[in-house]
Parts: C-alpha cells; structure tokens; sequence
C-alpha cells in the first residue's frame, strides 16, 4: 500500500459524511481515553487564515462556507494503551486543545491540533515522540463551584512560555440534538498529524456526544495567539457548548483506503 503522504493522482474525493456516533476501528485499538467535562468553545474563521496552520496533505473543514477553530478544556481520565487499565497518576489530568478541521485527499475527516496543553510530563513527551502531537506541559486546575466550572491553564514548557487560558462556563440543561453545526465540530473520528516526515492520520470512536447548552462567563485566553490565531480570543465564541465525555479509543496510523 502507498505511503499516508503520498498524494492522489486524481482529484481529491467528497468529505465523508458527518456521523453523530462512529464507527468500530478498522483495526486494533492503540489508545483507550475517557474525556469527562469538556467545554467545546468555537470560532468561524476563514479558511485561508487555517490553511497554512495544517500539515501537507490536508486542508481545511468547512461548514456554512467557514473553518471552524475550537479551544476546548476538559478532563482526561483513564488513559491507557490498547484495551488495558487506565496508567495510574499519568492517565489522568487536564487539558486543554487548540483544534482546527481538517480532511484529506481521501474524504477521511479529522481535527489538527494547534497546541494540547497538558499537566502531566510524561504523557506530553511520549505523545510528542511518538505522534508528532504538538503537546505542551502546563500548570492546570479544574475548579468546579456554585454551578460554574473555572479552568485554568498556565504553559512552562516549549515556547511560548507563560502562555495561558481561564474559561468560566455554566453548564446549561438543554439538549443539544439534530444540530448539524454540533455534529461538525464534535464528531470528528480521526487526526491528521505529522511524523516520521509524513502526514499521518490515526482513527478514533466513541458514542454520540451528549450535549448541552452552556453559558460563557469568562474567557482570558493567550493559547489560540500562540497558535497561530492572533487576537481570534478578542471576540466572544459563535458556538458555546458543553458535555460530560465519552470513552473514546484511537487506532493506529491508516494507509490511504483503496475507497472511502
């Protein structure tokens, strides 16, 4: 089979279609995570500010003639490889994403990641490695009082040092259901990174998202600036949303499909 880098001799294929719930892996499972707490805050954003953002091979996602970027803080919980137990102490801490849409050649849909902040060193490390993930070790905390959930985030390692996020939101109580914008932005089953000096995508699958309004209160953000984005966090977020997690697992790196 060809190389995940090597590109198509004809046109690139359609996007595959947007699935609220996604499909068993086409093989083995690499990564076992649960997400828990998770703020989805995004940005309509024109796609030739992304573009120069993405790895070669992919280019941007687009719903409603925009890219989307996400800052979404959460928890990470359980994390392990292939179907074993969750690493104690390293599998378990916040984070915090960048993230923009991205799809490739193939039709294949998926997220790269500007920045993962992330309080646990040695998860940050071995994710660099081995992925090519732009993950950053920083200082985080996950507050939770009097309905509001505060999460901050302060960078100390690589550059730009000191880079920092606080996101105050009040989880809201409506369901979020049929939304095709959501269904966008949430169910994204696979990543596009590079590695190894090729552009990788790495599959992933959980349930549906459960979904809910949720209010912004607060935002003091430096991490979409320092990702590229400039002062994007100057403006309040088009989509503002909320959920409790889902598990979800990743596979390992995919060879071009021979159809999609």
């Amino acid at each position: 089979m060809s190389s995940p880098s090597e590109p198509l001799a004809e046109p690139w294929r359609d996007p595959q279609p947007v699935r609220a719930a996604g499909l068993p892996l086409p093989g083995r499972s690499l990564l076992d995570q649960r997400w828990r707490d998770l703020t989805f805050l995004h940005w309509r954003v024109d796609p030739a500010v992304v573009a120069p953002l993405l790895p070669p091979g992919v280019r941007p996602d687009v719903f409603d003639s925009a890219t989307w970027v996400g800052l979404i803080p959460f928890q990470m919980s359980q994390a392990g490889f292939g179907s074993g137990p969750g690493l104690p102490y390293v599998g378990t801490f916040p984070e915090t994403n960048v993230r923009f849409y991205s799809v490739d050649a193939y039709g294949r849909r998926g997220v790269v990641f500007g920045s993962l902040e992330a309080s646990r060193l040695p998860f940050v490390l071995g994710a660099r490695a081995a992925l090519g993930l732009n993950y950053t070790w920083s200082r985080m905390r996950i507050e939770r009082r009097d309905g509001l959930l505060t999460y901050t985030s302060r960078r100390r390692w690589p550059a730009p040092r000191g880079a920092r996020t606080t996101i105050v939101v009040r989880p809201g109580s409506t369901v979020v259901q049929d939304d095709p914008l959501a269904d966008f932005l949430t169910a994204r089953y696979g990543l596009h990174t590079r590695r190894f000096g090729r552009t990788l995508y790495l599959p992933n699958t959980h349930t549906a998202w459960p979904l809910v309004t949720a209010e912004l209160v607060a935002l003091d953000d430096e991490l979409l600036a320092a990702a590229g984005l400039g002062r994007l966090a100057d403006r309040a977020p088009d989509s503002v949303l909320f959920s409790h997690g889902v598990r979800t697992r990743f596979g390992g790196p995919l060879s071009p499909p021979a159809a999609v």
